[in-house]
């Protein structure tokens, strides 16, 4: 047993006090300006409790748009961002299933110089690759689409190692007794390995999500119909329009919407993700 010396834990429980005071701070104060109007948030000294025009600052921000364009609303651009996050997310998911399954269940030539070679591209920043996949999006006539938004992002290194990695611990014994029964490759996959797989696929649809939910370049490259834009790029006009016109109540009402679905994600999926994280063992 490790003995606690009470020097050891005074200084443990205020450094952790102090991480979280240093992230829950800047959140703290974006639910306190989107509480309070645009007059106080120009002032000096910044409020640090909240305000009353909650419910007024929403319903402006979902229904009257982007700066002074107020050409898009942020309800329509929450929409684009989940949209584009999930497909991004169940995209990723399913293709990584398939070609690690590809890969340590069937045979066939160069099987892992397929796989070496996917991995290799986790060596290529997505910078190296942009103005090629947008040149390839524009001829198919995917530019302002989610499919443009999306395809060119479902596929996956990172996930196709981690479910390699997975079905590799499965047990050479259940792919055999699927045999006897009768099952063929695609019933072994969807009745053994997608339910043992449960807590990897929520975890990686955890990260995923976010990563689809906070993309930047790629929509700022290949959206010009203001339909189609996200919630960061919404936040980034809305920046730029606050260099004229602060509006910051609004601003900050906004990101805090941003800032939801990927908290609802993650909490509604703590269990899971923890557990998928942390598992060693099927």
């Amino acid at each position: 047993m490790i003995e606690q010396r009470p020097v050891t834990t005074v200084v443990s429980h205020a450094v952790l006090i102090f991480g979280v005071l240093l992230v829950a701070f800047p959140i703290w104060i974006t639910f306190v300006a989107s509480s309070h109007d645009g007059v106080r948030m120009t002032q000096v000294p910044l409020p640090l409790l909240p305000g009353g025009h909650f419910f007024e600052n929403l319903t402006a921000a979902l229904t009257k748009g982007v700066g002074n364009a107020r050409e898009q609303s942020v309800g329509l651009m929450l929409t684009n961002s989940l949209i584009m996050a999930m497909m991004i997310a169940c995209g990723k998911i399913a293709i990584s299933l398939l070609s690690a399954f590809a890969i340590v269940y069937f045979k066939f030539p160069f099987r892992m110089t397929i796989f070496w070679l996917i991995f290799i591209t986790l060596m290529l920043p997505v910078e190296v690759r942009i103005l090629p996949t947008f040149e390839v999006v524009a001829n198919l006539n995917m530019l302002n689409s989610y499919w443009g938004l999306t395809i060119p992002l479902i596929a996956s290194a990172t996930a196709t190692f981690m479910f390699r990695q997975a079905f590799l611990t499965v047990p050479d014994e259940l792919l055999e007794a699927a045999r006897i029964d009768g099952a063929g490759p695609m019933r072994f996959f969807w009745d053994i390995l997608l339910p043992i797989s449960r807590t990897n696929i929520a975890a990686l649809f955890v990260i995923l999500f976010i990563y689809g939910w906070n993309q930047y370049l790629w929509p700022l490259l290949i959206t010009t119909d203001k339909d189609m834009y996200t919630i960061v790029m919404g936040i980034k006009q809305m920046l730029e329009a606050a260099e004229e016109a602060p509006e910051w109540h609004l601003i900050m009402m906004t990101t805090l919407l941003a800032m939801l679905p990927p908290v609802v994600v993650v909490v509604g999926m703590q269990r899971l993700f923890i557990k998928g994280l942390t598992e060693t063992e099927k």
